[in-house]
This record gives structure tokens, sequence and C-alpha cells, in this order.
């Protein structure tokens, strides 16, 4: 299924592990170029997902900022609505929110994230919210009709139209992303079969040419003659690559789904490893480093397979060809995740080598 480029030229976005104590992170990704901050939201994890974003829509001017993404199942949609409008109050016009079903923050509280059902209701109150409209809000156990009282009052701003991006990775989540997102943030093997396969479950009714596709990895550019497997290939790309490993555990322990071919060499291993765990303690195990740093029992389990199947990694001109050809399917943004050791030099890396030759 190929998609016709109808849209701007595909862009680079970078995703933070909210850190209140390292703004300037997000200012030098608006300095090199990048096009949004998709600012990580996980309670248990990281900081303050919204207190980051005010600091660096005050600190920035240019640059896209937004949840990557916000967690529907740890708070009402009225308070998501009433936190990105706060922030479009400060960056008006430059504010989006992603939002998705709690994949990592849920299962780190011990809990699994919300139904498809449950996030079927969020979405269609999101969005009404978002617009500034009065939404029917279900919670604890009661429906409401529900508004936001004093918005001309200056507290918030809905306009401009703050854009929904739904995190979906299965057929029926992307579903529900097609039918109330502006777009879909997924981690979908980038490839041009992962790109076309998203548009499948995305379905005939959307139009490439405004609804935005978007997929989270992490890109590395290779030296001359660097393999993809080096020692600094794995510092930059390990904890996106052991992420992504955790993420197929979670499917396995939830839903008994097959892990796939590129996790088969360590996969063993691996579960012993989490089953010496108690079961009711498991929770707080699995993530550990999350996207920031590989922990040292886990090094092992960077493999190449693992690490080519989860990233970008290439010379720039295979980088180059590469994005081109994501594009050229329909891909709209790739958001990367370096590691917190790396994370400077991976936006150096990428501004001089691939920004502004896709």
């Amino acid at each position: 299924m190929h998609l016709p480029r109808t849209v701007p030229p595909m862009e680079i976005g970078v995703c933070i592990a909210a850190d209140i104590g390292d703004i300037e992170y997000g200012v030098l990704a608006e300095e090199l170029g990048f096009s949004d901050l998709w600012i990580a939201d996980s309670q248990m994890i990281w900081s303050d997902c919204y207190a980051v974003m005010a600091l660096l829509a005050a600190r920035t001017s240019r640059i896209g900022i937004g949840t990557g993404v916000a967690v529907a199942g740890s708070r009402p949609a009225a308070v998501t609505a009433a936190a990105h409008a706060t922030i479009n109050r400060i960056a008006p016009g430059r504010v989006f929110c992603g939002i998705g079903s709690g994949n990592t923050a849920m299962r780190i509280m011990g809990h699994k994230p919300i139904s498809i059902a449950e996030l079927d209701d969020h979405l269609a109150t999101l969005r009404l919210l978002l617009d500034g409209e009065e939404a029917d809000v279900r919670w604890r156990g009661a429906t409401a009709p529900t508004r936001h009282l004093m918005p001309d009052a200056g507290f918030v701003a809905f306009s401009p139209r703050i854009p929904m991006y739904v995190s979906a990775f299965g057929p029926r989540a992307m579903e529900l992303a097609a039918r109330h997102g502006d777009g879909l943030i997924t981690s979908v093997q980038p490839s041009v079969e992962g790109v076309r396969a998203a548009w499948r479950k995305l379905g005939p009714s959307v139009d490439p040419s405004t609804f935005k596709l978007s997929t989270l990895t992490t890109m590395v550019v290779l030296e001359p003659g660097e393999a993809t497997d080096s020692d600094r290939v794995k510092e930059q790309a390990g904890p996106m690559a052991v992420a992504s490993l955790h993420y197929v555990y979670e499917q396995f322990r939830q839903y008994g789904r097959r892990p796939p071919a590129h996790v088969a060499e360590v996969w063993d291993d691996y579960t012993a490893m989490l089953d010496e765990v108690p079961e009711e303690r498991r929770h707080l195990r699995i993530h550990q480093g999350h996207n920031c740093w590989v922990i040292p029992e886990e090094e092992r389990f960077i493999t190449k397979e693992l690490v080519e199947a989860s990233c970008l990694i290439g010379t720039p001109d295979d980088l180059v060809a590469r994005l081109r050809a994501l594009g050229d399917e329909g891909l709209s943004q790739v958001v990367i995740l370096p590691s917190l050791s790396a994370k400077e030099h991976v936006l150096h890396d990428v501004a001089h080598h691939v920004l502004g030759k896709i």
C-alpha cells in the first residue's frame, strides 16, 4: 500500500524523559532545528510532564511542545484538557496533546492500561474539552456535563486549536486513533513495511494528507566502518532497545503473545531473570532505567538483532535514504529518544548529518 506524499517533508522530533532540572536540552533541540518536543508522562519515573512543558514553553519560541504521551488512566479528561490549554496560553499554537492508555505508567503502579472501551470514551471526551466545548465526563461512577467555566478570563487558551495524537499499537487502538485523533504516535518497526502495516490498521477512511503518523524510536549515525552493535551504538540505542524488550515482556505477561523473532536469542534468559522477582513486586522491576539507561544485568540483552529492529541506525546517507523512503510511505515524523548519557551528542549528530537533507 503506497501512499503518495502530499504533506510537508517528514520531520524529526525529540521525546524527552521529563526532567525539571534539564530544560536546556529542550532549548538545544529547538536551536538545532528539531520540529517538536514530546514530553514523556510517567509519574513514578520522571518529573511531572506539565511542569517541564511550562518551563520549555517559556524558554522556546518555535518548537512544538506536547505530551509524549499523557496517560488516560491517571487523570480525568478534564484535567488533561485544562493542563494543555494552560500551556497553550504560554506557547499559543505550539501545543499538542499526545494521549495513550498508559502501557508503562499504569503498569509501574501495578495496574493494567485502561481498556479499549475506556480509551474510546476518554478520547471522545478529551477531544471536546480540548476544543473548549462541553462534554459528558464519566468519573467516580457518575456522568455529568463539564466545561471550562471561565475560558475567556486568561486562565487557559483553547485557541489556536490543540491537535490530539493518540498512542496506539494494535488494530483496535489504531481504529480509535483514526476515529478521534489528528494523528497517531506509535512504535512501529522503523521500516517501510512497518509504516504500511500501520496505515492498513488505521483503515481507508484516514486521509494521509491531514492525519499525522509518527513513530517513536531513536537514531544513531554510524561512524565510517562502525558496526551496528558497537559499544558506542549500544550506549546510544541500548535504552530504547531494552525498553522495547520490556514492552514485549508485558505483552507476553498480560496477553500471552509470542515474542518476535528478534528477541528469540535472549528471551529464555530474560524471562528466567524476571521469574526470580516475586510476582507481586515484578512491576517495580521490569521498567528499571526505562528509556534512560540500561541497568547492568540487562546489558547482555542488547543484541544486534534487537537494536536493528527497534532503532534507526546507519551511515548519514543510509539514514537519509531510509527516512525519505518512510516519508514517501506517509510517515510524518520520527520521534527520537536517545539515552541520557549521550542525548546531546545524538541531537548534534542527527542535526548535522540528517536534518535538512530529508
